[in-house]
């Protein structure tokens, strides 16, 4: 038994007490956040915007919470899981068995060069960058810009992607796509009824938006920061992933209560069995855990300045990087080439110009 077993044993059993609190503490504010908005939306679109904040912060909460359900560690029963993963994925226009296989192959995968691509962000190494395409290159460079990471893909991703069954998912995983799609279509037929379609778009819209945007970035710095782990798949370590490859997000309290204590991403990472509420608990009690240094709501913004990961390095770095490590390269070979000379010039004995070409090489080293 691999001993980080025995560090989490006793921190994997779901409360039921807890677990059904949460979702009271969660569901209902969302819906009566939801119900104000919609009430203040014929009297003032500003309030109504406004109030699209707090709103999204709790939609944050619940999709920490179906996340929960996708791992089978909010209930003990696995029922209970998939009962309000369902509901909760529909609240997050996130089909709930699809979305579980996919994350499963990235709890699988994170941090292995060789199989990315499994609910992670768009990661090539300097040498995959140096060698693409031109349009390969544009199209990383947007793709990675914040703007499109941060405001266009989440909302991109929400409401087109999850609406669509990934190329070769199974009966079950399609099923689950086709559901939530007409669950949320019969949510906006009900809502157009009563509210009318216009403020039924004007409550939600804003709400996924802060609430997709907001996902994205904790989902990011939870893997994107500048010492990340990242391996070939001969050298990954599963251990290593989880520690290494998870940051510690170090929250306020209340971020960290919106969050669910998602932010304790290296625990959840080594074992995503561990029920939210016990994150915490679990990575205070190891010393193993309280090694991997924090990330604070500050220090995480740089996070956005990497793009690459440098193998040889072994961390992220910026396009900005990249180009002093080309200059530097080029220096390096001008330097060798001269230095090739002057080795030349005096085995020739032909030296006229020696001194010239060792000027040359001082200045470029």
């Amino acid at each position: 038994m691999p001993f980080w077993n025995d560090a989490i044993a006793k921190h994997l059993e779901p409360r039921l007490r807890h677990s059904i609190w949460q979702l009271v503490n969660t569901l209902i504010p969302y819906a009566a956040l939801m119900g104000l908005m919609a009430w203040t939306a014929p009297r003032s679109v500003w309030m109504t915007l406004a109030l699209a904040l707090p709103t999204g912060a709790m939609l944050v909460r619940i999709f920490v919470l179906f996340h929960d359900c996708t791992h089978g560690s909010l209930f003990r029963s696995q029922r209970a899981n998939e009962f309000w993963g369902r509901i909760t994925g529909v609240l997050v226009f996130a089909p709930f068995r699809d979305w579980r296989h996919e994350h499963v192959l990235h709890h699988a995968t994170s941090g292995d060069l060789d199989r990315r691509g499994f609910g992670d962000v768009w990661l090539l190494t300097v040498q995959e960058y140096l060698e693409a395409s031109g349009w390969k290159r544009l199209g990383y460079r947007f793709a990675r810009n914040p703007v499109v990471l941060f405001l266009l893909a989440p909302i991109s991703l929400f409401l087109v992607d999850h609406r669509f069954p990934r190329t070769g998912a199974g009966k079950r995983e399609r099923a689950s796509v086709h559901w939530t799609n007409a669950a949320l279509l019969g949510i906006a037929v009900a809502a157009s009824l009563t509210v009318g379609l216009k403020t039924y778009l004007l409550v939600q819209m804003p709400v996924l938006m802060v609430a997709a945007t907001a996902g994205v970035w904790l989902f990011y710095v939870q893997h994107q920061f500048e010492d990340a782990y990242w391996e070939r798949g001969e050298n990954w370590d599963f251990v290593a992933a989880g520690l290494k490859g998870s940051s510690f997000y170090k929250l306020p309290g209340l971020l960290q209560w919106i969050t669910a204590s998602i932010g304790f991403h290296h625990v959840h990472h080594l074992s995503p069995a561990i029920p939210n509420y016990n994150l915490e608990k679990c990575h205070r009690e190891h010393s193993m855990f309280q090694e991997v240094k924090p990330l604070t709501l500050l220090s995480s913004l740089k996070s956005m300045k990497f793009h690459l990961w440098d193998e040889q390095g072994r961390k992220l770095i910026s396009f900005a990087r990249l180009r002093e490590i080309r200059k530097e390269g080029a220096a390096a070979r001008a330097v060798k080439e001269l230095r090739r000379r002057v080795d030349e010039a005096l085995a020739s004995g032909a030296g006229e110009n020696l001194d010239d070409v060792t000027d040359q090489a001082d200045a470029l080293s």
